[in-house]
């Protein structure tokens, strides 16, 4: 890794600046991307990748990208690549009831969502185009890759200096930590961090079915969590497919798991819409732990969090790869603007500018995706009686409709440039 930085620098322009972004997830991709296309030859972007290239990293899972991260990875260059996997949800229809009820009445739906927002308000994407896609674009622009983890990070003067797994020592003007829910660098940086674990673990596959499911997603809220089916792109054994993310209670996940394939399908589908027909299994299911959590602080000196590392939301709402995008997105420009004022990008004035830029959003996600898994996750009569008479007065205000789409959609002024 020493030696690729030290080559990316010798091609650089001279006082050019060095970020290191420790993590090769997508939004850690994506800031790299960014960073690189805005900033040049003014800039060397390192991204330390410890998972490296491996496909199964992204095998089976599936992000529903908002209109906002769209539009970023469209001025990016990413999504003509990838728009072959990219699937339009045209329409959002939201059940409640038990998985033994005979019939799922619809309480809301967003039923001409791409009017609504003046676009499709998200697309379904498959992990692992769009991870090969960013991690392509990245080699090309010349962000440097390597598989390599940092293992001890602390700040040199006006450099932050980082010891590599491969017994290389770097230095940056900056680094980020893009390495997850459980990032090293922030314990290491001692920012702290307030959450909790849910009794609940999602579970995601890929769902072959027979009949087209026409762009809808559905959402059944049953009592042990929220039951997702989302439309991906046409293929697969019956022709057709979909991803679900279904949130189950702890206790109950591994009898659910543990039996033959068709005993997990038998399950899948006493919790599928029959509006699709005959389905199959095609991918996973694979299991994870659900928590919430937001750290106390996005940066420290010459560190910043970005994604995971620096909250962690339910997946009620299926909003949180566009929550780290929104996070590239907002330190990008930020860098951006120091850059061309020939500023430091580690620099204290920026990172709490970035930090301004997001905390109050990442707080209010966690913070509505935690109040809607604790309203629906349950079967109290008062509250299921509650939440169908508003689910109902929902669906009979246009208004009020239109503003959940647009908020869906990321169409705001608040949000960082890319992504208007």
């Amino acid at each position: 890794m020493a030696s690729a930085l030290a080559s990316a620098r010798d091609g650089a322009r001279p006082g050019s600046r060095t970020v290191l972004i420790a993590g090769g997830g997508l939004p850690g991709l994506t800031l790299a991307l960014a960073l690189k296309r805005e900033n040049g030859a003014a800039m060397v972007v390192g991204v330390l990748d410890p998972g490296g290239a491996a496909p199964e990293r992204h095998r089976g899972r599936a992000y529903a990208v908002a209109a906002g991260g769209r539009r970023m990875l469209t001025r990016l260059g990413i999504w003509e690549a990838i728009t072959d996997a990219a699937e339009p949800i045209t329409r959002m229809e939201i059940s409640d009831s038990r998985v033994a009820d005979p019939v799922r009445p619809v309480f809301l739906s967003f039923g001409d969502a791409p009017r609504e927002a003046g676009e499709p308000f998200a697309h379904m994407v498959e992990a692992e185009p769009l991870g090969a896609a960013l991690r392509e674009a990245c080699l090309r622009e010349g962000v440097v890759i390597a598989e390599a983890a940092v293992t001890r990070a602390a700040c040199a003067g006006s450099r932050m200096r980082a010891d590599l797994s491969t017994g290389d020592t770097v230095e940056a003007d900056l680094l980020v930590a893009a390495d997850g829910a459980r990032s090293r660098l922030r314990e290491a940086a001692r920012i702290g961090w307030v959450g909790w674990s849910y009794p609940q673990v999602g579970i995601v596959a890929t769902i072959a079915h027979a009949r087209p499911h026409e762009g809808r997603a559905f959402e059944h809220f049953l009592p042990s969590g929220p039951f997702a089916i989302l439309p991906l792109r046409d293929g697969g054994a019956l022709g057709h497919r979909s991803s679900i993310v279904w949130t189950e209670r702890a206790e109950d996940a591994p009898a659910l798991l543990s039996g033959a394939p068709d005993e997990v399908l038998g399950e899948i589908a006493r919790r599928f819409t029959l509006d699709l027909g005959e389905i199959a299994l095609e991918q996973g299911p694979h299991s994870y732990p659900l928590s919430v959590g937001l750290a106390r602080a996005f940066h420290a000196e010459r560190l910043a969090l970005l994604g995971d590392a620096a909250h962690v939301i339910h997946p009620i709402a299926g909003q949180g790869l566009n929550l780290g995008l929104a996070d590239a997105a907002a330190l990008a420009e930020g860098i951006g603007d120091a850059m061309r004022l020939g500023l430091d990008p580690g620099s204290p004035d920026v990172l709490r500018g970035y930090e301004r830029a997001r905390r109050f959003d990442s707080l209010a996600m966690a913070a509505a995706t935690d109040g809607l898994n604790r309203l629906f996750s349950n079967d109290a009569l008062p509250l299921r009686l509650a939440r169908d008479l508003g689910l109902g007065l929902v669906n009979r205000l246009p208004g009020l409709k239109g503003f959940f789409i647009r908020e869906a959609a990321q169409q705001r002024e608040s949000v960082p440039r890319l992504m208007r």
